[in-house]
């Protein structure tokens, strides 16, 4: 079963994927981000292989070196040292690969980028949020390539991860 989850910024994608992760039946992997907050503003964003714990930095303002995004820097070797790498496990370890997100930031690394799309062609379960208005190939593979499109709002988040949980464990 393949999944992906859309919706505006600050929707809840995120906390609908850890909802899901922690209800569902089923052994997970992959990787989710969040942002990195201080005096109440979002200076980066870290990731997390949920497998194993490991957390690294995926963009913050107060990088010296990477790519540029808008006012951060991307740190590429966290991205796909942690986050791509555990991607990878996932899709012979895990029984539910999950990926959050698929956005501007993530698609700058052809390791992410890879492993996402073997994620999306190999793995048995397949959880994916993917940014609402990416026009990158595989954004679009996913939009298109999934059992299941779901657009996330406030008002529909809990139906939306009751009907995840039953499609995961149908």
């Amino acid at each position: 079963m393949r999944i992906a989850v859309t919706g505006q910024p600050g929707v809840g994608k995120t906390t609908f994927v850890l909802r899901v992760v922690e209800r569902v039946s089923l052994s997970c992997g992959g990787m989710v981000t969040r942002e990195i907050r201080k005096c109440g503003r979002r200076v980066g964003f870290s990731l997390r292989d949920l497998a194993t714990g490991r957390e690294g930095v995926l963009a913050h303002i107060h990088l010296a070196d990477g790519p540029e995004f808008g006012r951060y820097r991307l740190n590429l070797c966290d991205l796909e040292e942690i986050g791509a790498a555990a991607i990878e496990r996932a899709i012979h370890a895990a029984e539910l690969v999950v990926v959050d997100e698929v956005g501007p930031m993530e698609l700058h690394s052809p390791r992410f980028v890879a492993a996402v799309g073997q994620a999306l062609s190999e793995a048995r379960n397949l959880l994916v949020t993917v940014h609402r208005a990416s026009n990158h190939p595989l954004a679009y593979c996913i939009r298109h390539g999934v059992d299941h499109y779901l657009r996330l709002t406030p008002a529909n988040r809990d139906a939306q991860l009751q009907a995840v949980l039953q499609f995961l464990s149908g």
